[in-house]
């Protein structure tokens, strides 16, 4: 069976892992980015840790197809680098693309890491099988990645499907992207426990503050166990979220025209009480035709997606 080598850079950590051509993950690792110390240092020390577990899976570099990198975006696709990315700075311009093909003598192909999760979920997750494919992830801000007729939609330089920038409310809260009122300043897991502290920093009486302890520590987390305990102001921002994700979930419907949207990130950890009220608003809110071959479904991949999405780039571009 073959195999690649994957790679899913962050701005903390540095995942990696040998992944075959089904999907299985083979064995993996993964060192701490210190993307502050600049990308010489990681580099080297994830091609190191990589060479490791090839030799303790009894691998060579020969042995495999190539390499995949999923990396948080803006990329410089042609140079195989990021472009300015606030998670990873002074790295603009390095071509990790190029330092870790030299690395292992292989093949590298560098993707954005939203669109190589939809590529991953499309190949071997929660989409397999459909031709006409959205992935969206919702964290710490909202990302995602589109599949048009069974191939990746990258755009003209590789940075198709910003889905967390559709704009919400013009007159809405400055986003670091430049803009104003974009989808993840209302929805993200950053948001929601943003404009709960803006509630509480009010006067708003909640459960929320003890279970947090103090206001600045508010997360998403305190407000979902707020909400199981029937708390006024969980309700009311939960209620807000979910209105802000169908609005945009039925904008991305109306744009793509999906057979599925494929939901993952941390705030899925929610379950039904998220998914439940967002599908519902989402398909409410959509163009009915569009709405009416549409269905919302959660992540397949989990915690391998970074690594397994990486893989599937490496995949297609071996074909």
């Amino acid at each position: 069976m073959r195999k690649v080598l994957a790679f899913d850079l962050g701005g903390t950590k540095f995942a990696f892992g040998v992944v075959a051509e089904d999907g299985t993950v083979l064995g993996s690792g993964r060192v701490e980015t210190l993307a502050q110390n600049g990308p010489d240092q990681a580099v080297k020390r994830v091609a190191t840790a990589a060479h490791e577990l090839l030799l303790k899976l009894n691998l060579k570099s020969s042995d495999l197809l190539g390499i995949g990198i999923a990396s948080p975006g803006p990329l410089d696709i042609a140079r195989g680098c990021v472009d300015g990315s606030p998670n990873l700075p002074g790295w603009t311009g390095y071509s990790i693309e190029g330092e870790l093909s030299k690395a292992f003598g292989l093949p590298a192909r560098i993707d954005n890491d939203t669109n190589a999760a939809a590529l991953g979920e499309y190949l071997f997750g929660a989409g397999k099988g459909r031709k006409n494919l959205v992935y969206i992830t919702i964290s710490t801000g909202i990302g995602g990645g589109a599949i048009v007729d069974g191939r990746l939609m990258r755009g003209a330089n590789g940075n198709a499907a910003e889905l967390g920038h559709i704009t919400l409310d013009i007159k809405g809260p400055a986003c670091p992207c430049g803009g104003n009122g974009c989808f993840e300043m209302y929805a993200s897991g950053t948001a929601i426990a943003r404009r709960t502290r803006e509630a509480l920093a009010h006067g708003t009486t909640s459960s929320i503050l003890s279970l947090a302890g103090k206001v600045e520590n508010v997360t998403t987390h305190h407000v979902l166990q707020a909400l199981a305990q029937n708390d006024p102001l969980a309700k009311k921002i939960w209620d807000e979220t979910t209105e802000y994700l169908g609005r945009g979930l039925a904008v991305i419907i109306d744009v793509f025209n999906p057979e599925i949207i494929v939901v993952g990130g941390g705030v899925t950890a929610a379950g039904d009480v998220l998914f439940k009220p967002m599908r519902e608003k989402a398909l409410r809110y959509a163009f009915p035709r569009l709405a009416a071959v549409c269905s919302i479904v959660p992540a397949g991949l989990g915690g391998d997606v970074g690594v397994v999405g990486a893989a599937a780039c490496a995949f297609e571009a071996s074909r």
